[in-house]
């Protein structure tokens, strides 16, 4: 989470406040074109994002800013026939996108819109998001503020700004003024942030018959809600607390562990450790796992069987702590060097203050332990999918040097790591996430009605989920010599086609600028 939403989570567990520090919200658009009275994708391969298999070629028909018609127009590796194919009407455009695939919109369900502590601009966040073909977001705590987020959300949903459309989660306790002493005041608090436009809550904890009676507030007026069990209370309130009382999705992977705890009450934490020492915290929590009760126990099953009879949702963000098991590869990311603002790349550095800037002295130990925790955790995260839970697709980027938009398509890879097919992780990327929005009748998948959020691509993402990193993929060509494949080619939102290398383009200017502005030739990495 943003440092700023750090500290407000701490200040209201503690009683203290805590002000917001917004950034400037984006520009008006001046990419993207469209919407059209009609637009058909013609002769593309269909990945519809249900989990069924890929389709093609079809045409696919738009209509201002949804999708009218999926037809089938022929039969694979032959001629299309002709007369199969829908008329483009007057004024229509269309585009041949033969040999070319198209999936849905990704919703990326842990998305920080920036903060003022990294140094960032929404126009950045937008476009490196809208690039790698994510066209909706959950910001999921508004750490600037729950106004400036609900304009931001009114702005996209109106295409004033290339943005993915939004939406907003209000930090529990987020613009009051002193803690929550009784149930009514959370009541008070949820209708308040419901009047201002809020779709949902995220909490970190809290007392629990306060925390309680907001999640009963949250059912009643129809919003959804999201939790970081976070260590300061998971002792009393863990994921099986929050899922009884209603939560919507699950972050990360706090509160799970703990709710698998059989012959222990609390985590193994050592004589010196101290939660604000992020180093403490991440590499005892690299432990954590271990400590949970092994597949096929009474205590593994009992956990399990109830979240799934509840309708869970996790949204387990494996791409935030992949560096914990591997420092150097996150550091060297090939991507840092043309998209990463140097202002960013100087709070991911080492620092006791920057919230995920925790590699005080990180080593082989602490990497050793978080390989193992991810053995664990993603062995139960595809069990539960499995069995037939609900798992989405979040990226959790500005810290712990992940950045937007690529760290959401590092977690398709992770999810692919972990078990899933590549069908699997389409849809988790896709349609999970639109259902535990409760946006599944308007976004998610590629069907007649759905709103026009689609993803076109010149190569097949399922043989290879790499194909989606905006600095593509690294192929021998029949000469046999090494080129870049792949990338988005276009992202349409709400029927808007966005060019997703244009979009690159302009932040690597953006990061070019401010590299020359401050004098810097090269990000340097930590101590040189």
């Amino acid at each position: 989470m943003r440092p700023a939403l750090l500290r407000c989570a701490l200040a209201l567990l503690l009683g203290m406040t805590a002000a917001e520090a917004a950034i400037p919200p984006a520009p008006e658009r001046d990419e993207g074109e469209g919407p059209y009275t009609q637009l058909i994708l013609r002769g593309v391969t269909v990945i519809n994002g249900t989990g069924s298999p890929a389709f093609g070629p079809a045409d696919v028909v738009i209509e201002n800013n949804r999708i009218a018609e999926v037809r089938i127009v022929g039969s694979a590796d032959a001629p299309i026939d002709a007369e199969r194919r829908p008329a483009l009407k007057p004024g229509g455009r269309e585009l041949d996108l033969s040999g070319h695939y198209v999936m849905p919109g990704i919703v990326d369900m842990h998305g920080h819109i920036g903060g003022d502590e990294q140094g960032v601009t929404a126009e950045y966040v937008y476009k490196l998001w809208l690039a790698h073909g994510i066209t909706s977001v959950r910001d999921p705590g508004c750490g600037n503020g729950i106004d400036w987020c609900v304009s931001e959300q009114k702005r996209s949903e109106s295409n004033a700004i290339t943005a993915p459309r939004i939406f907003p989660y209000a930090f529990f306790g987020q613009g009051r003024v002193g803690p929550m002493l009784t149930p009514e005041h959370a009541r008070e608090w949820v209708r308040d942030m419901k009047k201002r436009g809020a779709l949902g809550m995220k909490c970190f904890g809290y007392r629990p018959e306060i925390l309680e009676a907001a999640f009963d507030e949250l059912s009643k007026q129809g919003m959804g809600s999201a939790c970081h069990h976070a260590q300061l209370d998971v002792k009393r309130v863990n994921v099986l607390t929050t899922a009884r009382w209603g939560l919507t999705t699950m972050e990360h992977w706090y509160g799970l562990p703990e709710a698998l705890f059989d012959g222990q009450t609390v985590q193994d934490y050592p004589p010196g450790y101290n939660y604000m020492n992020e180093q403490h915290r991440f590499e005892q929590a690299g432990r954590l796992w271990a400590q949970a009760a092994e597949k096929g126990s009474e205590k593994y099953e009992a956990v399990m069987t109830e979240l799934l009879e509840l309708d869970f949702t996790i949204d387990p963000t494996f791409t935030i702590y992949q560096a914990t098991r591997d420092l150097m590869r996150a550091r060297t990311a090939e991507w840092h060097q043309d998209y990463t603002l140097p202002a960013l790349w100087e709070f991911f550095r080492p620092s006791r203050t920057s919230h995920g800037s925790f590699f005080f002295d990180w080593g082989s130990e602490q990497e050793t332990a978080w390989r193992d925790n991810y053995v664990r955790w993603m062995a139960f995260i595809n069990d539960f999918k499995n069995r037939g839970g609900r798992v989405t697709v979040g990226s959790d980027s500005g810290y712990i040097y992940k950045l937007y938009g690529f760290g959401t398509i590092e977690e398709l890879e992770l999810l692919r790591e972990a078990g899933f097919h590549p069908l699997e992780v389409l849809t988790s990327a896709t349609l999970n996430g639109a259902e535990a929005l409760k946006a599944g009748e308007r976004i998610g998948s590629i069907e007649p009605g759905k709103l026009a959020d689609i993803v076109v691509l010149s190569e097949n993402p399922l043989a290879n989920l790499k194909l989606l990193y905006g600095t593509g993929h690294i192929r021998i060509d029949a000469a046999g010599e090494p080129e870049r494949v792949g990338g988005v080619r276009y992202t349409i939102k709400d029927g808007i086609v966005f060019d997703a290398a244009e979009l690159l383009a302009e932040v690597r200017a953006m990061v070019a600028a401010d590299k020359q502005a401050k004098g810097i030739e090269r990000l340097l990495q930590p101590g040189r």
